[in-house]
């Protein structure tokens, strides 16, 4: 298992300090001497800017112990190797937090009204995933008084095995399917374009010798061994 990091409040403290927030947004410059003492700052400070990164801005998942769960869920699943990084690393966490919150988290093109067919659910994918990673800490919880990012890898995946296996409960659902479609998401998180979230740095492509969204092969077309060329994702093309 990876181990998980904790997002660094840097630049959140810095644009506390800098915006003036802390004192009813009335601070610009050199306000904070003025208003504390009187007197004007002549000083000149710099601030050191942090780079962002939004893509791992959460848009579904509310509690840290679901996402926790679900990342735990998808290393499990796509572990790190010698052959390069595992589901974390690759941002499939993020990948499928992102797909719950749009269309395909709400199964905006399949059809939803009853009958439903045998092995289908009355449950959008969103409410399937959120369900089923809910029940990994609860099963986790009462076989082994921890949380499930705290098991052991062997023991991830003996729980696991019990969802894909279909023994254990779940509402309107079985287990099944949730494992069914974790895994489906998680490998999609690993090989997409970067731009839905997932395979960051382009990693996952870069094992497969994947050339990704190039624009033409007209320069190696006719070229009798396979040629390894650096991956392109489609936003090189806006």
């Amino acid at each position: 298992m990876a181990d998980k990091k904790n997002v660094d409040s840097t630049s959140r403290r810095a644009f506390l300090k800098t915006s003036g927030v802390a004192l009813g947004g009335l601070i610009v410059g050199g306000g904070v001497t003025s208003l504390l003492t009187g007197k004007a700052s002549t000083e000149k400070k710099q601030t050191k800017t942090t780079k962002v990164d939004y893509s791992e801005a959460l848009q579904f998942f509310k509690r840290s112990s679901d996402f926790d769960a679900l990342s735990a869920a998808t290393e499990a699943i796509y572990p790190e190797d010698e052959n390069g990084p595992g589901a974390i690393k690759l941002g499939v966490p993020y990948y499928i937090d992102k797909q719950l919150a749009g269309s395909y988290g709400h199964n905006v093109n399949d059809y939803m009204k009853i009958p439903f067919q045998e092995g289908e659910a009355p449950l959008y994918n969103a409410d399937i995933i959120l369900q089923g990673v809910r029940r990994l800490n609860e099963v986790s919880n009462t076989q082994h008084k921890k949380l499930f990012k705290e098991l052991t890898e062997d023991q991830q995946i003996e729980i696991l095995t019990q969802f894909e296996q279909g023994k254990v409960k779940m509402r309107l659902v079985n287990s099944a399917l949730f494992f069914a479609l974790l895994r489906k998401m998680t490998l999609e998180g690993c090989y997409c374009d970067p731009v839905y979230g997932g395979n960051k740095n382009m990693a996952g492509w870069k094992m497969k010798e994947y050339p990704g969204a190039q624009m033409s092969y007209a320069n190696i077309v006719e070229e009798e061994k396979f040629v390894k060329m650096q991956p392109v994702s489609l936003a090189s093309h806006k």
